[in-house]
């Protein structure tokens, strides 16, 4: 994966890693992910699908959150550095 390209959190494909770049959520959701230390810089590896496709379950900072497909959506990765 090159680490120039930025893509939303929801195109990370199960057993990849990506660095947040930016969160383009505001409000209590964006409170809420950055209180779960989902910050620029933060280490995202996607672990596994729901069987539907959402939502999706991620580790982060050694915790394990599942977020649904249109917040992911609003979450900027790029490869790992």
């Amino acid at each position: 994966m090159d680490q120039s390209t930025v893509f939303p959190l929801s195109a990370l494909p199960e057993g990849e890693g990506a660095r947040v770049r930016a969160l383009r959520l505001t409000g209590g959701m964006r409170r809420r992910l950055q209180d779960l230390g989902l910050v620029r810089g933060t280490q995202v590896v996607c672990l596994q699908r729901a069987a539907a496709g959402d939502p999706t379950a991620y580790q982060i900072r050694g915790a394990v959150i599942a977020l649904r497909r249109t917040d992911a959506a609003h979450i900027e990765v790029g490869g790992l550095s």
